[in-house]
């Protein structure tokens, strides 16, 4: 159960990394850029999620399975369907119910997808 609760710490501390990273991409590319909102967002998720599986790997899960790639699929499908959730919570938050503003309903996004992540990820991909 120890070891549970510190990968899950460091997972939080990859992801908090991830958010800060997704935020950025997202925001330079939706409004310096111009991109549209829902592009800007899938790219800032994916990069983060690519810099995150790097860590994760790495830190969290010290992972050495020489199936980097095969590891690295199972961590990306995960990463899509969590894109598909966020994308599904912003819509639901931000355009089909309540208004919130963009990026509360994204933070709030990234609160939901990142329990999906790590239980789908400790379960299925280290």
């Amino acid at each position: 159960m120890k070891t549970l609760i510190f990968k899950f710490i460091k997972f939080g501390l990859v992801g908090f990394s991830g958010m800060l990273l997704d935020f950025g991409i997202t925001y330079l590319l939706k409004e310096k850029v111009k991109i549209h909102k829902y592009i800007a967002n899938s790219i800032g998720f994916i990069s983060a999620a690519t810099n995150n599986y790097i860590l994760n790997r790495i830190w969290t899960f010290e992972s050495t399975d020489p199936q980097i790639f095969i590891q690295y699929s199972k961590f990306v499908v995960i990463a899509i369907t969590g894109l598909g959730i966020n994308n599904l919570v912003i819509w639901l938050l931000s355009d089909k119910y309540l208004s919130l503003n963009f990026y509360v309903a994204k933070f709030i996004a990234i609160m939901v997808v990142f329990l999906w992540n790590f239980s789908m990820n400790y379960l299925f991909t280290f």
